[in-house]
Protein backbone atom coordinates (compact mmCIF):
# COMPACT_ATOMS: atom_id res chain seq x y z
CA UNK A 1 0.00 0.00 0.00
CA UNK A 2 1.54 3.34 -0.83
CA UNK A 3 1.52 5.45 1.59
CA UNK A 4 0.31 9.22 1.70
CA UNK A 5 2.22 12.00 0.17
CA UNK A 6 1.92 13.92 3.34
CA UNK A 7 3.93 11.07 5.38
CA UNK A 8 6.03 10.24 1.93
CA UNK A 9 7.47 14.15 2.25
CA UNK A 10 8.01 13.50 5.69
CA UNK A 11 10.33 10.68 5.97
CA UNK A 12 12.08 12.16 2.60
CA UNK A 13 12.95 15.39 4.84
CA UNK A 14 13.44 13.24 7.74
CA UNK A 15 15.95 10.90 5.62
CA UNK A 16 17.68 13.78 4.33
CA UNK A 17 18.03 15.34 7.53
CA UNK A 18 19.93 12.28 9.02
CA UNK A 19 22.37 12.19 5.64
CA UNK A 20 23.10 15.67 6.19
CA UNK A 21 24.25 14.95 9.85
CA UNK A 22 26.15 12.21 9.07
CA UNK A 23 28.16 13.91 6.02
CA UNK A 24 28.67 17.36 7.99
CA UNK A 25 29.74 15.18 11.44
CA UNK A 26 32.08 12.50 9.51
CA UNK A 27 33.66 16.40 7.47
CA UNK A 28 34.34 17.62 11.43
CA UNK A 29 35.46 14.74 12.77
CA UNK A 30 38.24 14.56 9.76
CA UNK A 31 39.22 17.99 10.98
CA UNK A 32 39.89 16.58 14.04
CA UNK A 33 36.50 18.91 15.62
CA UNK A 34 35.22 15.39 16.78
CA UNK A 35 36.39 13.60 19.46
CA UNK A 36 36.61 9.52 19.83
CA UNK A 37 35.51 7.10 17.27
CA UNK A 38 33.25 7.51 14.29
CA UNK A 39 30.48 5.17 12.85
CA UNK A 40 28.30 6.64 10.30
CA UNK A 41 25.03 5.34 8.88
CA UNK A 42 25.52 6.94 5.47
CA UNK A 43 22.52 4.28 2.98
CA UNK A 44 20.82 3.19 5.60
CA UNK A 45 18.50 6.35 5.96
CA UNK A 46 15.71 4.78 5.37
CA UNK A 47 15.48 2.22 8.15
CA UNK A 48 16.29 5.23 10.64
CA UNK A 49 14.02 7.24 9.38
CA UNK A 50 11.10 4.62 9.79
CA UNK A 51 11.69 3.61 13.36
CA UNK A 52 11.83 7.28 14.33
CA UNK A 53 8.33 7.77 12.74
CA UNK A 54 6.86 4.93 14.75
CA UNK A 55 9.00 5.45 18.50
CA UNK A 56 7.16 7.41 21.25
CA UNK A 57 8.65 9.51 23.80
CA UNK A 58 7.17 6.69 25.85
CA UNK A 59 8.95 3.83 24.00
CA UNK A 60 12.88 2.73 24.79
CA UNK A 61 14.97 2.07 21.92
CA UNK A 62 18.69 1.15 21.93
CA UNK A 63 20.07 2.66 19.60
CA UNK A 64 23.73 1.16 17.55
CA UNK A 65 26.98 2.29 16.24
CA UNK A 66 24.93 4.17 13.03
CA UNK A 67 22.04 5.33 14.87
CA UNK A 68 23.26 9.28 14.94
CA UNK A 69 20.05 10.00 12.71
CA UNK A 70 17.55 7.83 14.54
CA UNK A 71 18.87 9.54 17.71
CA UNK A 72 18.88 13.33 16.20
CA UNK A 73 15.27 12.78 15.36
CA UNK A 74 13.96 11.30 18.69
CA UNK A 75 15.60 14.66 20.03
CA UNK A 76 14.13 16.73 17.21
CA UNK A 77 10.80 15.20 17.50
CA UNK A 78 9.92 15.15 20.92
CA UNK A 79 12.02 18.02 22.27
CA UNK A 80 12.92 20.35 19.24
CA UNK A 81 16.25 20.42 19.84
CA UNK A 82 17.81 17.64 17.94
CA UNK A 83 21.48 20.18 17.94
CA UNK A 84 21.76 18.82 21.44
CA UNK A 85 22.71 15.38 19.80
CA UNK A 86 25.20 17.37 17.64
CA UNK A 87 26.83 18.82 20.90
CA UNK A 88 27.26 15.54 22.51
CA UNK A 89 28.95 14.04 19.76
CA UNK A 90 32.00 17.29 19.71
CA UNK A 91 32.19 16.46 23.19
CA UNK A 92 30.53 20.07 24.62
CA UNK A 93 28.25 21.01 27.70
CA UNK A 94 25.44 21.74 26.44
CA UNK A 95 24.93 17.54 24.71
CA UNK A 96 22.26 15.55 25.58
CA UNK A 97 25.42 13.89 28.29
CA UNK A 98 27.18 17.23 28.76
CA UNK A 99 29.57 15.87 26.49
CA UNK A 100 30.33 12.61 28.37
CA UNK A 101 28.70 10.19 26.41
CA UNK A 102 30.32 11.02 22.63
CA UNK A 103 29.23 8.74 19.68
CA UNK A 104 28.36 5.58 21.07
CA UNK A 105 27.16 6.23 24.61
CA UNK A 106 24.67 9.16 23.56
CA UNK A 107 21.48 8.69 25.67
CA UNK A 108 18.47 10.60 26.45
CA UNK A 109 15.78 8.23 28.51
CA UNK A 110 13.22 11.63 28.18
CA UNK A 111 12.64 10.92 24.25
CA UNK A 112 13.30 7.22 24.69
CA UNK A 113 16.88 7.19 23.62
CA UNK A 114 18.43 4.64 25.88
CA UNK A 115 21.83 4.75 24.45
CA UNK A 116 24.65 2.12 22.81
CA UNK A 117 27.06 0.38 24.51
CA UNK A 118 30.93 -0.36 23.02
CA UNK A 119 29.87 -3.47 23.14
CA UNK A 120 28.20 -4.89 20.16
CA UNK A 121 24.96 -6.67 21.28
CA UNK A 122 25.37 -6.26 25.31
CA UNK A 123 21.99 -4.07 25.14
CA UNK A 124 20.13 -7.25 23.90
CA UNK A 125 20.19 -8.66 27.14
CA UNK A 126 19.36 -4.91 28.63
CA UNK A 127 16.12 -4.59 26.45
CA UNK A 128 14.76 -7.19 28.68
CA UNK A 129 14.99 -5.51 31.95
CA UNK A 130 12.83 -2.53 29.96
CA UNK A 131 10.41 -4.17 28.58
CA UNK A 132 9.75 -6.65 31.39
CA UNK A 133 9.17 -3.24 33.17
CA UNK A 134 6.96 -1.99 30.56
CA UNK A 135 4.93 -5.31 30.59
CA UNK A 136 4.73 -5.24 34.41
CA UNK A 137 3.56 -2.23 35.02
CA UNK A 138 0.82 -2.32 32.26
CA UNK A 139 2.19 -0.03 29.72
CA UNK A 140 1.65 -0.14 25.52
CA UNK A 141 5.17 0.76 24.85
CA UNK A 142 7.60 -1.28 22.57
CA UNK A 143 11.34 -1.45 23.41
CA UNK A 144 13.66 -1.41 20.29
CA UNK A 145 16.98 -2.90 20.14
CA UNK A 146 18.23 -1.54 16.54
CA UNK A 147 21.20 -4.49 16.06
CA UNK A 148 24.00 -4.67 13.15
CA UNK A 149 24.10 -8.71 11.04
CA UNK A 150 27.86 -8.97 13.51
CA UNK A 151 25.90 -8.47 16.60
CA UNK A 152 24.04 -11.73 15.45
CA UNK A 153 26.99 -13.62 16.23
CA UNK A 154 26.99 -13.32 20.18
CA UNK A 155 25.17 -15.56 22.52
CA UNK A 156 23.14 -12.13 23.74
CA UNK A 157 21.08 -12.20 20.67
CA UNK A 158 19.81 -16.47 21.02
CA UNK A 159 19.53 -15.71 24.75
CA UNK A 160 17.65 -12.78 24.66
CA UNK A 161 15.05 -13.66 21.48
CA UNK A 162 14.28 -16.86 23.91
CA UNK A 163 14.05 -14.67 26.60
CA UNK A 164 11.40 -12.39 25.30
CA UNK A 165 9.25 -15.65 23.41
CA UNK A 166 8.99 -17.58 26.74
CA UNK A 167 8.13 -14.44 28.32
CA UNK A 168 6.32 -12.37 25.49
CA UNK A 169 8.09 -9.22 26.38
CA UNK A 170 6.84 -5.73 24.05
CA UNK A 171 10.80 -5.86 22.20
CA UNK A 172 10.98 -4.89 18.90
CA UNK A 173 14.27 -6.76 17.41
CA UNK A 174 15.31 -4.39 14.40
CA UNK A 175 18.38 -6.10 12.79
CA UNK A 176 20.00 -3.40 10.07
CA UNK A 177 21.86 -5.99 7.78
CA UNK A 178 23.93 -4.01 6.39
CA UNK A 179 26.15 -7.04 4.38
CA UNK A 180 29.34 -6.69 6.42
CA UNK A 181 30.92 -6.83 10.04
CA UNK A 182 33.91 -4.71 10.12
CA UNK A 183 34.83 -6.53 6.58
CA UNK A 184 33.28 -9.93 6.78
CA UNK A 185 30.42 -11.01 4.92
CA UNK A 186 27.38 -11.96 6.20
CA UNK A 187 26.98 -15.09 4.28
CA UNK A 188 30.74 -16.13 5.27
CA UNK A 189 29.89 -15.52 9.07
CA UNK A 190 26.12 -17.36 9.16
CA UNK A 191 25.09 -20.09 8.17
CA UNK A 192 22.43 -18.07 6.07
CA UNK A 193 23.27 -14.53 4.40
CA UNK A 194 19.45 -14.08 5.64
CA UNK A 195 19.34 -13.22 9.22
CA UNK A 196 15.24 -13.70 9.85
CA UNK A 197 15.76 -17.16 9.38
CA UNK A 198 18.14 -17.79 12.29
CA UNK A 199 15.27 -15.75 14.29
CA UNK A 200 11.99 -17.57 12.71
CA UNK A 201 13.31 -20.69 15.55
CA UNK A 202 11.84 -18.73 18.59
CA UNK A 203 8.61 -18.73 17.60
CA UNK A 204 7.29 -15.04 17.47
CA UNK A 205 6.50 -13.24 13.71
CA UNK A 206 9.65 -12.52 11.84
CA UNK A 207 10.17 -10.44 8.75
CA UNK A 208 12.54 -9.77 6.39
CA UNK A 209 12.14 -6.18 4.42
CA UNK A 210 13.89 -3.82 1.96
CA UNK A 211 15.63 -1.04 4.13
CA UNK A 212 16.64 1.07 1.79
CA UNK A 213 12.53 1.06 0.49
CA UNK A 214 11.31 3.95 2.82
CA UNK A 215 8.19 2.76 2.23
CA UNK A 216 8.56 -0.78 2.89
CA UNK A 217 10.52 -0.38 6.15
CA UNK A 218 7.74 2.19 7.35
CA UNK A 219 4.69 -0.24 7.02
CA UNK A 220 6.47 -3.10 8.46
CA UNK A 221 7.82 -0.88 11.40
CA UNK A 222 3.98 -0.01 12.05
CA UNK A 223 2.49 -3.48 11.51
CA UNK A 224 5.40 -4.56 14.39
CA UNK A 225 4.76 -2.11 16.64
CA UNK A 226 0.77 -2.42 16.57
CA UNK A 227 1.65 -6.28 16.99
CA UNK A 228 3.55 -5.38 20.53
CA UNK A 229 1.16 -2.52 21.61
CA UNK A 230 -1.42 -5.39 21.36
CA UNK A 231 0.02 -7.26 24.11
CA UNK A 232 1.24 -10.23 21.46
CA UNK A 233 4.76 -10.00 22.15
CA UNK A 234 7.55 -9.71 20.48
CA UNK A 235 8.66 -8.95 16.87
CA UNK A 236 11.80 -9.36 14.58
CA UNK A 237 12.24 -7.37 11.49
CA UNK A 238 15.02 -7.70 9.10
CA UNK A 239 16.64 -4.70 7.20
CA UNK A 240 17.86 -5.64 4.33
CA UNK A 241 20.27 -2.25 3.20
CA UNK A 242 24.14 -1.25 2.62
CA UNK A 243 26.71 0.76 4.67
CA UNK A 244 28.10 3.52 2.34
CA UNK A 245 31.20 3.68 4.40
CA UNK A 246 33.95 0.89 5.65
CA UNK A 247 34.03 1.10 9.28
CA UNK A 248 37.82 2.60 8.74
CA UNK A 249 39.56 4.15 5.70
CA UNK A 250 39.61 2.49 3.09
CA UNK A 251 37.32 0.10 0.72
CA UNK A 252 37.48 -3.57 0.07
CA UNK A 253 34.32 -4.24 -1.28
CA UNK A 254 34.15 -4.73 -4.64
CA UNK A 255 33.88 -1.46 -7.38
CA UNK A 256 30.85 -3.11 -8.69
CA UNK A 257 28.89 -3.41 -5.36
CA UNK A 258 29.33 -0.24 -4.55
CA UNK A 259 28.35 1.52 -7.57
CA UNK A 260 25.05 -0.34 -7.79
CA UNK A 261 24.35 0.46 -3.88
CA UNK A 262 25.23 4.32 -4.06
CA UNK A 263 23.51 4.53 -7.62
CA UNK A 264 20.94 1.69 -7.91
CA UNK A 265 19.72 1.94 -4.16
CA UNK A 266 20.04 4.55 -2.41
CA UNK A 267 17.41 5.10 -0.51
CA UNK A 268 17.23 9.40 -0.93
CA UNK A 269 16.97 8.91 -4.73
CA UNK A 270 14.30 6.02 -4.34
CA UNK A 271 12.28 8.12 -2.50
CA UNK A 272 12.78 11.00 -4.90
CA UNK A 273 11.60 8.74 -7.71
CA UNK A 274 8.56 7.90 -5.96
CA UNK A 275 7.42 11.34 -4.81
CA UNK A 276 8.09 12.95 -8.41
CA UNK A 277 5.91 9.75 -9.72
CA UNK A 278 3.04 10.73 -8.30
CA UNK A 279 3.36 14.75 -9.26
CA UNK A 280 2.48 16.15 -6.18
CA UNK A 281 5.94 18.29 -5.62
CA UNK A 282 8.09 18.93 -8.27
CA UNK A 283 12.10 18.69 -8.45
CA UNK A 284 12.94 21.93 -7.04
CA UNK A 285 10.30 21.50 -4.59
CA UNK A 286 12.33 18.24 -3.39
CA UNK A 287 15.80 19.96 -3.85
CA UNK A 288 14.33 22.97 -1.37
CA UNK A 289 13.69 20.28 1.47
CA UNK A 290 17.35 18.94 0.77
CA UNK A 291 19.26 22.34 1.07
CA UNK A 292 16.84 22.82 3.67
CA UNK A 293 18.15 19.96 5.66
CA UNK A 294 21.73 20.76 5.02
CA UNK A 295 21.10 24.42 6.57
CA UNK A 296 19.63 23.22 9.56
CA UNK A 297 22.52 20.34 10.18
CA UNK A 298 25.39 23.56 9.67
CA UNK A 299 23.37 25.38 12.31
CA UNK A 300 23.29 22.91 14.53
CA UNK A 301 27.05 21.92 13.82
CA UNK A 302 27.70 25.86 14.76
CA UNK A 303 25.84 25.62 17.77
CA UNK A 304 27.93 23.03 18.74
CA UNK A 305 31.31 24.36 17.59
CA UNK A 306 29.80 27.42 20.09
CA UNK A 307 29.08 25.47 22.94
CA UNK A 308 31.39 25.24 25.78
CA UNK A 309 33.51 22.15 26.81
CA UNK A 310 32.84 20.15 30.21
CA UNK A 311 33.15 21.56 33.46
CA UNK A 312 36.23 19.03 34.80
CA UNK A 313 34.36 19.58 37.99
CA UNK A 314 31.45 17.84 37.12
CA UNK A 315 33.38 14.97 35.75
CA UNK A 316 31.31 11.89 37.81
CA UNK A 317 28.15 14.37 38.08
CA UNK A 318 25.26 11.68 36.53
CA UNK A 319 27.30 9.18 36.82
CA UNK A 320 26.88 7.39 39.66
CA UNK A 321 23.17 7.31 41.40
CA UNK A 322 23.07 10.02 44.26
CA UNK A 323 25.89 12.10 42.89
Amino acid sequence: MALDIETLVDLYRDMWLIRAFEFGLEREFKKGNVPGMLHTGVGQEATQAALAAHLKATDAFFPDHRCHGINALAEEKHQGDGERIMAELFGRATGVCSGKGGSLHSANPKVGNFGDNAVEGSYMATVLGVALAFQMRGQPNVACCIIGDGTVGRGEFHESLNMAAIWKLPVLYACVNNGYAISTPVGKAHASADIVDLARGYGFPCEQVDGNDIEAAYEAVQKAVEHIRAGKGPYFLEFKTWRWQGIFSGEFRPPEEVRYWKEERDPIKLARRKILERGSLSAADLDRIEAEAKAQIEEWIEFAKSSPPPDPAKATADVYVGW
